[in-house]
Order: C-alpha cells, then sequence, then structure tokens
C-alpha cells in the first residue's frame, strides 16, 4: 500500500529527512520518535505539503512524490493533521460537507454519525466550541469522507483524555480489522502505537533507525530507553524528578506508565552501544551535526570527528512539567514569524510548547512568496489587508514588510482560539509582529524574542504589556544558547497561557472591587491623591502617570474592557501633542472613552505646561518663551491663551464625540500647583482662554455636562467634586 524509499527533505540548509525508507503492505504501521525526529516532517513529504530533494513514494505502486496534494488525495491518500487544524468558525456539519468528495465509497456523512455519535448531537457547534476529543473525531472524519486507500495520521491522540484515547483506538482497531483502509500511524504514545500496528518503526533525527514487531518493541526496556528516551515504571514507584499532574477522575490507576526524558539537544539519542549503529553521528533536530553534543572538548575534537553519546546508566530521567489541558481547552499559542528566514527557531518554540501541552498555531509573515511550512501561509494573512494580498506582495521590502504588519493586525484579532502569541526575529520580526500584539487587549500572553530587545523598546511595546525577551545570540539557528532562550520564551508564554484560563481565576484577585482608572501628573498629585482616598474602598484605584505612555495604557485598559470608568484629572498630554512636547499620548486620546461610552469625569489637570527635557533640548522656536526647570531632566514651558483656546476646542471637540455619561470640571482657581498666585504659571489670562474655548465648543446634552468651580484643582472641594459626578455618571450608566 505505502512505499518509502531514500526520501529527503530539506529546510534550508538543514537535513530533515535523511534516506527514509520504509513499506506498508496492509493495515498499521507505527512511527514512533521524540519530538524533532522528523515525523511530521514525513507526513508532510507524503501529502505533498512540503518539497522532498530526492526519493520516492509509492501508494498501491503508483508514485506520488512531486503530486500537488489534491491529486495525492484523488489518488486515496487522507491526512488527519497534528493538532486537528479544524476551522473554528465552521460548524460539524459545514466540516464535513466541505469534506464530501464525488468519489462513491463507504464513508458517507451518515456513516460517519454512525461511527461518532458525539458529532451528530454537536453537526451545530461551531470548530472552536468542541473539545479536544470531538475536534479529533471531526478531522478523522474529515478525511476518511474521502474514501482512501491509505490514512496518514499524525499524532492523533495528543492531548486526549484517556478515555477518548481508547476510543480513538478502538476506532482505529475497527479499521484495520475490516481492511478498507490501511494507516500510517505517527504517534509519541507508545502505548497506542504498539497497540494498533503489528510493526513499529523508530525514527531518529531524520531516519529510519530501527524497525521490528510491536510485542518486541513493547516488551525491549532498554531498546525505548535508547531510541525513544522513555522508561517504563509501576505505577506505585516513585516518579523521577517532578510529579505528574493529577489524573482526571475517569482516568484508572495503569501499572505500567511512560515517563519521557527531556528533549535536550545533548541527550537527544543513545545510540553508542546500539549494534549496527556504531558509526552513526551524533544527531541533532534536523541535521548530522552536533556541536551540543558532550563536553566542550570533545566537540572539538582533532580530526572533525563527532563524538558518539554514551547511554549513563544513572542517567536522571527529566519529565516536563506540562499544562492541565481543561485550563486551555479551545486555546491555542500562535507562533509567529518569518518562516522563510527564522523557520527552525519558529518550529523548535512550537514543538517547545506542544511539549508542555499546549497547542500551538504557525503563522509565517514572510513576504518573499517562497513555500511556506506554516500552520497559516502568508497568502492568508496578507487577504487581511484592506487592499487585499497584493498591496503586500509588492517586491518593495520597505512597503511589503509595512503592509504585512498591517494585515496581521487585521489577522490576529479574529483569531478566537487565541490564548497567547509568541514572536522571533531581528528588527524586521520585532516591528512586523509587535503591533499585532499591541492590538490585543491587555492579559493576553504576548511574548517578544528580540535582538533588539536590549534597547530603546518604547516603539515596540507602547501601552500594551508585551514581554520584550533579548535573544542574547542572533535569532539565526539552534546553538546552545539560543536553544535555552527560545525555550525560555516558550515556557514564559506556556506559564501565562496556563494561568491566563485556569479555572476561577478573578483578575489576579480575590477581591471583585471594579477598577477605576485616574491620570496623575507631579503637579496634580494632591488632587489624585485624594480622589484615591475617597474611592478606595469601592474601587481599585489604578493610577497612570500622564507622560504619553501613561495616557495610552489607560486608554488600551479601557478598549480592553477591564475598567469600570475613567477619572481623567490629568489630561496635559494634550498640550505636548499640540505643541510638540515629549509627553504626547498621540492623537487618539480620549479615543477610548468614544469606542466604549465608559463613565468618564475629566478635567484641565496640567494644561498650563508642555513638557521638555533638559533645557538645551527645548526647540530653537520656544527658546524666548516662559520656561521653568521642574528639575535637570524636565524643563516646562507655560502655554500662552492662543495655545489653550487651541487645546479647549480639541478637547471639546472629543468629548462632543462620547455618547457615554460624560462630566468635564473646570477649576477656575487654577490647573496645577504652578497655576496659583506666587507660583511660577499663575496666569489667569491664559486659563480664561482654555476656560471658555472648552464652554464655547462642547455641546452640553443630559449626559454630557460642564461644571465649573471656583477651585485650584489641588483643593480638597475640588477632588471631593470629581467623586460626586464619578457617583453621578455611574448611576448614569447603570440607569442605561
Amino acid at each position: 500500500m505505502l512505499e518509502v524509499n531514500d526520501l529527503h527533505v530539506y529546510y534550508g540548509h538543514a537535513h530533515a529527512l535523511q534516506g527514509v525508507t520504509l513499506k506498508l503492505q496492509s493495515g498499521v504501521l507505527g512511527v514512533v520518535g521524540r519530538n524533532g525526529m522528523g515525523k511530521t516532517t514525513l507526513c508532510n513529504a507524503i501529502m505533498g505539503l512540503v518539497p522532498a530533494a530526492r526519493g520516492s513514494v509509492k501508494v498501491a505502486g503508483a508514485e506520488i512524490l512531486g503530486l500537488p496534494s489534491h491529486l495525492i488525495v484523488a489518488a486515496g491518500v487522507s491526512y488527519v493533521p497534528q493538532g486537528r487544524r479544524v476551522w473554528p468558525s465552521l460548524s460539524v456539519e459545514e466540516h464535513l460537507r466541505l469534506a464530501l468528495r464525488k468519489r462513491q465509497g463507504p464513508w458517507t456523512i451518515e456513516r460517519v454519525y454512525q461511527v461518532f455519535p458525539r458529532l451528530a448531537e454537536r453537526k451545530r457547534n461551531g470548530g472552536a466550541e468542541l473539545s479536544g476529543g470531538e475536534q479529533q473525531m471531526l478531522a478523522i472524519s474529515r478525511a476518511l469522507l474521502a474514501n482512501p486507500r491509505l490514512l496518514v495520521m499524525d499524532e492523533p491522540t495528543e492531548g486526549l483524555a484517556p478515555v477518548i484515547v481508547e476510543q480513538v483506538v478502538q476506532m482505529l482497531k475497527r479499521l484495520a480489522q475490516e481492511g478498507e483502509i490501511s494507516v500510517l500511524l505517527i504517534e509519541q504514545n507508545l502505548g497506542v502505537a504498539t497497540a494498533l500496528g503489528p510493526r513499529i518503526a523508530v525514527m531518529v533525527n531524520g531516519r529510519v533507525a530501527h524497525e521490528a514487531s510491536a510485542i518486541q518493541i513493547a516488551s525491549d526496556r532498554e531498546l525505548q530507553q535508547r531510541f525513544l528516551g522513555v522508561r517504563a515504571v509501576q505505577a506505585d514507584e516513585e516518579a523521577p524528578m517532578e510529579a505528574t499532574a493529577p489524573a482526571q477522575p475517569e482516568e484508572s490507576v495503569r501499572v505500567l506508565q511512560v515517563r519521557r526524558m527531556s528533549n535536550d539537544l545533548a541527550d537527544a539519542v543513545l545510540l553508542a552501544d546500539t549494534p549496527g549503529f556504531s558509526t552513526m553521528r551524533a544527531p541533532t533536530l534536523w541535521s548530522t551535526a552536533n556541536p551540543l553534543a558532550g563536553r566542550p572538548e570533545e566537540a572539538n575534537a582533532p580530526g572533525g570527528e563527532e563524538p558518539a553519546l554514551r547511554a549513563e546508566a544513572d542517567e536522571p530521567i527529566r519529565t516536563a512539567a506540562q499544562i492541565p489541558i481543561g485550563r486551555v481547552v479551545g486555546r491555542n499559542a500562535y507562533v509567529a514569524g518569518t518562516f522563510d528566514t527564522k523557520g527552525r527557531e519558529l518550529m523548535f518554540i512550537k514543538s517547545c510548547l506542544e511539549k508542555l501541552g499546549l497547542r500551538a498555531v504557525t503563522v509565517d509573515l514572510s513576504t518573499s512568496r517562497r513555500p511556506s511550512p506554516a500552520d497559516v501561509g502568508p497568502g492568508e494573512v496578507a487577504r487581511f489587508h484592506p487592499k487585499g494580498m497584493h498591496a503586500v506582495f509588492t517586491g518593495d521590502r520597505g512597503t511589503a514588510v509595512r503592509a504585512m504588519s498591517e494585515a496581521f493586525e487585521r489577522f490576529i484579532v479574529t483569531r478566537r482560539d487565541l490564548g497567547g502569541l509568541i514572536a522571533a526575529g531581528g528588527s524586521g520580526g520585532t516591528s512586523l509582529a509587535t503591533p499585532a500584539m499591541q492590538r490585543l487587549p491587555i492579559g493576553v500572553p504576548k511574548v517578544m524574542l528580540s535582538t533588539v530587545a536590549s534597547g530603546d523598546v518604547k516603539r515596540f511595546v507602547g501601552p500594551s504589556d508585551i514581554c520584550m525577551m533579548y535573544s542574547v545570540t542572533d535569532v539565526s539557528g539552534i546553538n546552545r544558547i539560543s536553544e535555552q532562550v527560545l525555550s525560555n520564551a516558550a515556557h514564559a508564554l506556556a506559564g501565562m497561557i496556563g494561568w491566563s484560563f485556569s479555572a476561577g481565576r478573578q483578575g489576579g484577585r480575590r477581591d471583585t472591587k471594579p477598577a477605576l482608572g485616574l491620570t496623575m501628573f507631579g503637579v496634580t498629585t494632591p488632587c489624585v491623591q485624594a480622589v484615591t482616598k475617597l474611592l478606595e474602598d469601592t474601587y481599585d484605584c489604578l493610577v497612570f502617570h500622564a507622560t504619553g505612555t501613561g495616557g495610552q495604557s489607560m486608554e488600551k485598559l479601557v478598549d480592553s474592557r477591564l475598567l469600570a470608568g475613567v477619572i481623567d484629572v490629568s489630561t496635559t498630554e494634550v498640550a505636548d501633542l499640540l505643541m510638540g512636547g515629549v509627553f504626547s499620548a498621540g492623537d487618539d486620546r480620549f479615543g477610548s472613552i468614544i469606542r466604549t461610552q465608559i463613565p468618564y469625569v475629566a478635567s484641565c489637570g496640567a494644561l498650563d505646561m508642555v513638557n521638555f527635557g533638559p533645557i538645551d533640548t527645548v526647540p530653537q522656536h520656544y527658546t524666548h518663551r516662559h520656561l521653568y526647570q521642574h528639575n535637570p531632566a524636565v524643563t516646562l514651558m507655560r502655554t500662552t491663551p492662543e495655545e489653550n483656546a487651541r487645546m479647549g476646542k480639541w478637547i471639546a471637540d472629543k468629548l462632543n464625540q462620547c455618547e457615554g455619561p460624560v462630566r468635564f470640571l473646570i477649576p477656575e482657581g487654577g490647573v496645577s500647583l504652578y497655576d496659583q498666585p506666587g507660583r511660577p504659571f499663575y496666569d489667569p489670562e491664559a486659563d480664561a482662554a482654555l476656560f471658555t474655548s472648552i464652554s464655547e465648543n462642547l455641546r452640553v446634552t443630559g449626559s454630557r455636562r460642564l461644571i465649573r468651580l471656583p477651585y485650584n484643582i489641588n483643593d480638597p472641594p475640588f477632588a471631593e467634586a470629581l467623586v460626586e459626578s464619578f457617583r453621578d455618571v455611574s448611576r448614569d450608566r447603570a440607569a442605561a
């Protein structure tokens, strides 16, 4: 049924498959091996999803290597990919109807529902609404509807509960016994592989290193440890190094458990004492060279020969702590980057995440138009650009990268299964990925592994909670440093995802007080402290320093629906925006208030000043102005009546767009500590221009009101008025 002969596949210079040869006469052939040994690449090569450099793949005697994937399916080969890959937005019924082919055969939608009655019950549910087991049933059913002669299955039991694994095993046994379909089964679960296939092939470093009967492999513990890095332990034996996750209620106690060793490249496969393999090179992930193997002095042995790896009898067995699947069901870790240049590193991250129990979805942001190994190709992302994919693939790298970044922003916010996002790259890859990360709500895990993370990263992080991680070495290949750093980044994201979706978590806090955003500047501190004191019993008060990023961060939380209201005391960032200061929050200041209609109270805090750095950094055209050195690093410039009138109109125009409850309070006694009699910025004329402009341009309605008070902004009665106004708008919102 299947004959693979001397199959070679490369990813760039990485030799992924190194002369794979195997035969499947009929029934089931199991292929086992550790992560990174080439099993999924073998599946993709058979299905025409990755090109082969040389070799042969024959199905029922007919050569299929080199055919496009749809013709391979037409030739009678179906594929159940690792990770299921169901469409989140399509129902079960829609999946099956899309998969139904014109060719007649025994498999119909009705038969699928008979074999998997659970799918019949859930046929109107979308892919994102199915459990992992239901998604796997759907993926298998989708493949069967092509009525194949050969079924290629990549990790069909990955991430499934034991009871679901048993159902899948029984179904595959029936298929094999009925003789309708032969199965090439890729599995890391040795128990499943040996239960289904009479023969097992073991892949090591892109090769079939050993093939034997399932009985022989199941009973040979030394062989299991040598080739697969596993050992068998009795159920009452103490687990090595660390405990496994608690058993699920339905999980029975098993006499034999398989515990995996770590996947460190330095102890990837132990072959030194294996008969017939004494001359085999020490393995790495995808190549025959292994700079990480052994001790440093061995790696640099004379003659350029690579030392063989030796098994130590007392070598400790290590297990990777996995995230309980119940925490993250339906949530995937997205791995994004340019797979044409960083594919090996990104796939390494994906492998780390999957070993931790997470499903990973790879997204290619390349603009080179090369074939992509990622789950989501560049073309699919590019279609999200407002002008279509042709606006991305322009041939000019600069415009293409900018357009792909915009397309990725729009793409990522549509992913309903997104649990977290990780990307890796240099300055270009960082510029591609971080705008999309900034678009995601606060709290969604985001990790950017970057060569530029040790410098000024303000433009990459912005107001968001992006974790920037320095790559130390360039993101170019797997070496002893990059392996550790990439692994750390993957584990960091996995930990965030596991925490974010853990059962019963409420924003990481036990209390239920709603969050309230407040903006503060140094010269409005007494006011904000007084407001916080009055509200802290009923609100979780989050104070943001109005230095540009602070205002953006507050607005980001508003857009993320993480704040119940805002008391925007210090709108000083508007002065820096309009007059060119260093603390601008951008033109979208007030934008989140407009979009969300959140209860909002604001004032004119610190609009008497524009902020610059040290005095020698003040622009030349402002050097004649009224300047005040707040400290050696900060120089303040008093705003003029004309500038205040301009700011007043800008603020009023923004507030006029707010449909939610709004109160704007004017402190007629001054807008900061410096704006009162005897202080450096006291200027009643300038203040009057600001207040008049706001009054004349603001359209007052039942929900949008202007309140003028005869106090300085830092006087206690003004703080009390802010609090009372906020309680007022909160009641308005509740009534609405």
